[in-house]
């Protein structure tokens, strides 16, 4: 009798992760895909993360993602575990980050009767994901896993789901594996790029924008050579900062949250913006004031690897569909322009912007993030979520390498936490420092907990001013005095941390915060630093008091 190759469901799942090159995954475990956990306890290739809520798990799979250009694996159970997992899918998506996700699901002679947890994930999540797939056979596990991969890469990389009957999962079926996935790069025609370069020639004032996804640290390197070259101020958008080495002669900054004015009105007046890789949304666009809807006053190139993007905001006079890399493969010898230190002119504006300023109360935040960047290795990681706190990270780290930044673009809160548990997963030889505010700290402070059963040596620093201090700026900006809902009652966050048998440290001045770093980058787990700011203090350019006195003038 021939032997029988056929296996379980669950287990041609996990053989398909395995071929395609999956080494990492992050998941809260469930009794819905007990069979895939089964199996994956049969594959030592994939190190599984057990985390503490789903909305850990999608965030570490983003995170994976961004650090590694493959896409995250994260596994959750169905109902409560799906719906808890979406803000991480909301990132990715927003983020342009591959991830797979898969959801147990009820079983298939259960379907439709509202059971247990049950949910339709193909409605639910229609708009989180580039495609959400029901697997309700187990013979087409390898395919829809191989699908799964070459989706959530493909184009404008972006996350996917495959919900897991729990009977599919134990069926026995036949499943061939085929080859691995390929996401290719695409360049720009010929005839394109000769228009190119002659916009560029032409240009008096042009100005580069760089975003996205699909990004390398050596796409980056081609692309500051190519600003360079040409006398063109570089910059990146909201939350890509990292892209380009910000110590570059054409590096000019970011256009995101509280830019700096010079590099605004730069923009506004350019007469080319070139756009490669970015979308050029709400953040980086301010509130779109920077290039008028449909038609900006400046030439536009825009350069994107989903052609759906190009001309969907912004008409454009040349539309470019190229991924990143096959874009800068082919700009890497353009030299058009004579350098007239234009370029050298707004890095230096930049250098100067970005040292640091004095605010109220005994700690310095610029100092801190100062000492951050002048003292620890350039390959040092740094996350943050949502929130104010996040500006002065934003505004004074100058960052030297790809991926020494890890933050979503959505703005969301309680990302910097589980960002920086996977951080430190991929990279355990680098330096990971998590930024977070005391309300951003508390949405996914659990997954410290994941940091110390991992034993992972991450430095956690929560700024406190007791307060959601974003909230409170608005509400002081348009409501004066009527302040609701944005008082916070907070633990001791060091205490928290030795709860864990971990270190803990308070800061009330800027130069406790110094002793306090070394003894936490020194310890062989987790840490937290707390530093206690003046709560009037809610950026590097405003205060409560400042906004209050604003309010009362317009009465």
């Amino acid at each position: 009798m021939a032997a029988s190759n056929q296996r379980t469901g669950g287990q041609l799942l996990v053989d398909s992760l395995v071929h395609h090159g999956a080494d990492l995954a992050f998941c809260v475990p469930g009794e819905s895909y007990l069979a895939a956990l089964d199996a994956l306890h049969d594959a030592p290739q994939i190190r599984l993360i057990t985390c503490r809520q789903e909305g850990g798990v999608t965030m570490m799979a983003d995170a994976y993602n961004k650090l590694t250009g493959k896409p995250g694996i994260a596994f959750v159970t169905r109902g409560p575990g799906a719906t808890n997992a979406s803000p991480g899918l909301h990132i990715a998506h927003q983020d342009s980050s591959a991830m797979i996700l898969f959801i147990g699901q009820v079983a298939r002679d259960q379907t439709e009767r509202e059971a247990f947890q049950e949910l339709d994930y193909r409605r639910f999540l229609s708009q989180l994901t580039k495609w959400t797939g029901e697997l309700e056979d187990a013979a087409r596990a390898t395919e829809f896993v191989s699908h799964a991969f070459h989706t959530a890469m493909a184009g404008r990389p972006g996350p996917v789901a495959i919900s897991l009957p729990e009977d599919m999962l134990t069926d026995h079926a036949e499943g061939a594996l085929g080859s691995t996935y390929h996401a290719p790069d695409y360049a720009p025609t010929p005839g394109d790029m000769a228009r190119f370069e002659q916009m560029i020639a032409e240009a008096k004032r042009p100005v580069m924008i760089v975003g996205g996804g699909r990004w390398s640290e050596e796409t980056g390197r081609k692309v500051s050579k190519f600003a360079e070259a040409n006398d063109i101020p570089l910059m990146t958008s909201f939350r890509c900062q990292d892209f380009v080495d910000n110590t570059g002669p054409a590096y000019a900054g970011v256009a995101g949250i509280a830019p700096d004015p010079e590099l605004v009105q730069s923009i506004k007046t350019a007469d080319l913006v070139i756009v490669l890789g970015a979308r050029m949304g709400e953040m980086t666009s301010g509130r779109y004031s920077y290039l008028a809807i449909p038609r900006p006053v400046q030439k536009l190139i825009h350069i994107y690897p989903d052609p759906e993007e190009i001309g969907r905001v912004y008409q454009c006079d040349l539309g470019l569909v190229a991924t990143p890399a096959g874009f800068a493969g082919a700009i890497e010898n353009i030299a058009v322009r004579a350098d007239k230190g234009v370029a050298r002119a707004a890095h230096d504006r930049y250098m100067a912007f970005t040292e640091p300023t004095e605010m109220a109360g005994p700690v310095q935040m610029a100092e801190i993030i100062h000492h951050i960047t002048e003292k620890l290795p350039p390959d040092t990681i740094v996350t943050n979520g949502g929130g104010n706190a996040t500006v002065w990270v934003h505004r004074f780290m100058r960052h030297k390498r790809y991926r020494t930044q890890l933050a979503p673009t959505s703005g969301s809160m309680g990302y910097g936490v589980p960002s920086a548990v996977a951080a430190k997963l991929v990279h355990p030889d680098r330096h990971v420092l998590s930024f977070s505010g005391d309300g951003c700290f508390m949405m996914n402070g659990q997954e410290f907990a994941t940091a110390a059963q991992y034993d992972l040596p991450i430095v956690f620093i929560v700024v406190n001013n007791g307060m959601y201090g974003t909230i409170r700026m608005h509400q002081e900006r348009e409501y004066t005095g009527r302040i609701v809902a944005t008082d916070l009652k907070n633990p001791n966050f060091a205490r928290l941390a030795e709860a864990y048998d971990c270190f803990g440290a308070v800061v009330e001045k800027t130069e406790e915060f110094y002793p306090a770093l070394e003894k936490a980058l020194a310890e062989k787990g987790p840490s937290i630093i707390e530093i206690r700011i003046d709560p009037d203090v809610l950026s590097p350019t405003t205060t409560i008091s400042g906004l209050v006195a604003a309010g009362q003038k317009k009465k």
